[in-house]
């Protein structure tokens, strides 16, 4: 299985961006978590959201509850993030994968496919 993350660019503080997360090819059956992680410059990478494929929970770190919403359509593999209101500190390389559960904010050690990540500057 390959995930493809998109979506990313410039956008001013209290702009919005759509990230979308494609998934192809087989192997995913046993993979329920789709996550959303981002690594800023010098940081580590953390835990953004992530969302259950078949029952649709989600999960929120605290830093951008009320903000962003991940969603998901299994007709197309693509599980999205919806970014509002979006500030400088949330300038990074975002990055979707895949893990077996969704159950609270998503660790990076609990998944294991990871696609390649889409750079999301927030910046004046």
């Amino acid at each position: 299985v390959q995930l493809q993350a998109s979506g990313g660019g410039l956008v001013q503080p209290g702009g919005s961006l759509r990230l979308s997360c494609a998934a192809s090819g087989p192997g995913l059956d046993y993979k329920f978590g789709i996550g959303w992680f981002r690594q800023a410059p010098g940081k580590e990478r953390e835990g953004v959201s992530c969302i259950h494929r078949t029952d649709g929970s989600t999960a929120y770190a605290d830093s951008v509850k009320g903000r962003f919403t991940i969603s998901r359509d299994n007709a197309k593999n693509t599980v999205y993030l919806q970014m509002n209101n979006l500030k400088p500190e949330d300038t990074a390389v975002y990055y979707c994968a895949a893990g077996i559960y969704c159950i609270g904010v998503p660790d990076i050690n609990e998944y294991d496919i990871w696609g390649k990540g889409t750079l999301v500057t927030v910046s004046s």
